[in-house]
């Protein structure tokens, strides 16, 4: 089983738009729109999760299977990644913190 947890890796200032979300980076003077799925995810990262804890809270929110949830969520946390907004860090690192 991985160790593998994501975190938040940047603050951002937020505003809600219903159940999205817009976001800014003032450091790197970026701006995010956040679809409900990708700001459920990102609301859940206010503390570190593994893949499989989000991807269950997830499947009890919404009607989607467990092998799309996989894939989107997957998808989504690599372009999270990608833009600098998430970072992959082990179990133990976050413990021993």
């Amino acid at each position: 089983m991985s160790n593998i947890v994501y975190e938040r890796a940047t603050e951002l200032l937020e505003a809600d738009l219903g159940a999205e979300l817009m976001a800014l980076d003032v450091e790197a003077g970026t701006c995010f729109g956040f679809n409900s799925v990708a700001t459920d995810v990102w609301r859940r990262l206010a503390s570190p999760a593994s893949f499989a804890e989000l991807k269950d809270a997830l499947l009890s929110e919404y009607e989607v299977s467990a092998e799309q949830c996989s894939s989107e969520l997957r998808d989504l946390m690599a372009n999270m990644i990608e833009m600098g907004l998430v970072r992959e860090t082990s179990a133990q690192h976050i413990q021993d913190n």
